[in-house]
């Protein structure tokens, strides 16, 4: 499937911005910034992963910026973005 620069989110508080990026390499790469990525750091990454997985997106890129947002914020903004980077509307 290929994938477009797209983003979603905001840097509000209890919000996540997501940028997703095209990537050669195998897989979801996730950069993260986050101010309680140590403790819930691996969490935010899971979800994220589990979101475009169950999208059947792969060979992407996401940098995500954090502030505090909760799960279900977490896989809106990256569904919202993954929609907006393939063009395929997961809502139909």
């Amino acid at each position: 499937m290929e994938v477009k620069n797209a983003s979603a989110g905001t840097l509000e508080s209890g919000d996540i911005l997501i940028q997703i990026f095209p990537s050669e390499a195998e897989g979801v790469q996730i950069d993260l910034n986050s101010t309680v990525a140590y403790q819930f750091g691996e969490q935010i990454k899971t979800v994220i992963t589990e979101t475009l997985s169950g999208l059947g997106i792969d060979h992407v890129a996401i940098k995500a910026t954090d502030k505090g947002a909760l799960d279900c914020t977490i896989r809106a903004r990256v569904t919202a973005a993954a929609v907006r980077a393939t063009g395929k509307d997961v809502w139909a």
